[in-house]
């Protein structure tokens, strides 16, 4: 079976819109030459779908909203997608784009979404794969690889997670324990990877066409080559009149789109302006490996690193001191031609009696703090990084007021670079989305050396 052939007629065949709602910028990280709207107002869908573009990204960002902000913006939302598609009479599917490593508005996101939409929708699609970062669905079982050895998500960092934590790698069992066993682990749905590397599309689409109310499909998925299958299965399942949401991480996206790969994007590619200035680097992220990837990066000579004292956030005045000084720094070394690191404190600040709100909250303060380092230079730079999901949102959308930006590419391996639009501050910066919990320890240091 050339399976590539056939998806790509089941995808031209398609002719709706793929819109991908983005809970923060990393999701385009598997994808070039795709926009990527920063708000949902009418207008911007009705650009969106009276483009000729079949695929596009809206970023919500809403990895960093309260669960009642979630829930009113993914209403907006719904409400100018059927505007939009009833102006246009073009059908459309959502993906709800989260994080590979399982932390988000599960299953708020996607449940206001099928409410809002007002679409009997049949079934819910989970899938987490993410080669790029080391992501992959194996027996049900979720893992992401840490050095050379697949560790259960559960038992990773990510699943300790202070606002969307979780106990079950089992995705079925994860989708029990989320939904508060509204839906129970024995009535979830596997594509196997035995079915999907048999190539029986058959079977799968009979599983496709059994659920119904909403009922829950897990994905496995080792390679890209398993899930081509089960896309292209898909395609079929949806020519019989069904309907789904999907929660998934960069992968499916992908694939469902017959999205080629790209070579690694190099500094010629990046830096065309601006030359002579330094770049900013920002890093907000408190993984374990951000940090490895910011020791490792202090072995570059020519790089200024700058620690931002965040546990200041507690005390305004101090906290407004603090970053007057760091911003003092950075337009002194960015106009010097020098390459500057600002990075917040490595350790995140724990209080007793602590609410998951309460830390939701702190850490956009600190967040909107680090993202005022880019708002306010005085120069534009050769280039921008930004470390960590809520910051490179704050970023890209607050600090260089983005509204539409192309995908150029990748800088390494799952890590997108925005080319900034015109009615940005920066126009047609280099803008590199750097997710917490992807890369090696050495992928930092290497992006930097290379635009260097």
């Amino acid at each position: 079976m050339d399976i590539d052939r056939l998806l790509r007629e089941q995808y031209d065949r398609f002719g709706g819109k793929i819109v991908v709602l983005d809970d923060d910028p990393t999701g385009s990280q598997t994808v070039h030459d795709i926009y990527v709207y920063t708000d949902w107002i009418q207008e911007t869908l009705d650009e969106a779908f009276a483009s000729n573009d079949k695929l596009f990204y809206i970023l919500t960002n809403s990895r960093s909203f309260t669960a009642k902000q979630t829930e009113e913006e993914h209403r907006k939302i719904a409400g100018a997608i059927l505007d939009a598609s009833r102006k246009t009479g073009k059908n459309f599917l959502v993906i709800s784009r989260s994080d590979s490593t399982l932390r988000g508005h599960y299953p708020l996101e996607t449940e206001v979404l099928r409410d809002a939409l007002g679409k009997d929708i049949d079934g819910e699609i989970l899938c987490p794969f993410f080669p790029e970062g080391g992501r992959f669905t194996i027996g049900d079982i979720h893992y992401v690889k840490q050095g050379d050895t697949l560790v259960p998500a559960a038992e990773t960092e990510f699943a300790k997670d202070a606002t969307f934590g979780y106990t079950k790698s089992d995705l079925k069992e994860y989708v029990e324990e989320k939904t508060g066993g509204a839906y129970k682990a024995e009535d979830v749905v596997s594509i196997g990877l035995d079915e999907l590397r048999a190539q029986d599309v058959d079977t799968i689409m009979e599983k496709l066409l059994s659920v119904h109310d909403f009922g829950k499909i897990v994905v496995n998925s080792e390679t890209y080559d398993d899930l081509k299958v089960f896309c292209y299965a898909l395609y079929l399942a949806m020519g019989e009149g069904r309907h789904y949401m999907f929660r998934s991480a960069a992968g499916l996206v992908k694939t469902l789109a017959c999205i080629g790969t790209k070579p690694y994007l190099t500094r010629d590619d990046l830096v065309t302006d601006a030359k002579d200035k330094g770049g900013l680097i920002l890093i907000g992220s408190h993984m374990k490996k951000t940090t490895a990837q910011l020791e490792e990066l202090k072995k570059i000579q020519g790089i200024d690193f700058v620690e931002f004292d965040s546990d200041l956030v507690l005390d305004t005045p101090a906290f407004e001191a603090e970053k007057k000084r760091v911003q003092a720094k950075i337009d002194e070394d960015i106009e010097a031609g020098r390459t500057v690191c600002v990075y917040t404190k490595r350790k995140v600040l724990l209080l007793e009696n602590d609410t998951k709100e309460a830390a939701l909250l702190r850490s956009v303060a600190i967040s909107d703090a680090v993202q005022s380092f880019a708002a306010n230079l005085k120069t534009k730079p050769a280039f921008i990084i930004a470390k960590g999901g809520i910051t490179s949102s704050d970023v890209g959308v607050k600090a260089l007021k983005v509204r539409k930006a192309l995908v150029l590419g990748q800088a390494a391996a799952g890590i997108p670079v925005w080319q900034t639009g015109p009615e940005s501050r920066f126009p047609g910066l280099a803008y590199v989305i750097f997710p917490g919990n992807v890369g090696t320890e050495t992928t930092l240091r290497e992006i930097v050396e290379e635009l260097m």
